[in-house]
């Protein structure tokens, strides 16, 4: 059973940066797909940012359209740890930022709905 931990989130001025990060407590995080949603007050939750586990490959990331050229995810498979850097933040990403976990990143991989293992979120405030 995967659980992860979120931590990073704070209040930044427009024009600035961020990383948050998220920890998985479990062996298998190597194995799953990682992702980053956010969801600002009054707002569905929306994908932003997947990394593929990789396997024998490089992990391959996939963004939401939104972000593009401005959020860069990575993760480090020797640290458990999932990370999403985020510049030229603007008050519209304002958001809870949640990262999650699941087996494959094949289908629908910024569907919200598809994914199965949550952690509790970390504020980002512009």
């Amino acid at each position: 059973h995967v659980q992860l931990v979120e931590s990073g989130g704070g209040s930044v001025p427009a024009g600035g940066s961020l990383t948050i990060s998220c920890e998985a407590s479990a062996d298998t995080f190597s194995g799953h797909c990682m992702g980053w949603f956010r969801q600002g007050a009054g707002k569905q939750r929306e994908g932003v940012a997947v990394i593929s586990a990789g396997g024998y490959g490089r992990p391959t990331p996939t963004y939401s359209d939104s972000v593009k050229g401005r959020l860069t995810i990575s993760r480090d498979n020797a640290k458990n740890t999932v990370y999403l850097q985020m510049h030229d933040l603007q008050r519209q990403d304002t958001a809870m930022y949640y990262c999650a976990a699941r087996r494959t990143c094949v289908t629908g991989p910024l569907n919200h709905f598809l994914w199965n293992v949550w952690g509790q979120g970390t504020q980002v405030t512009v």
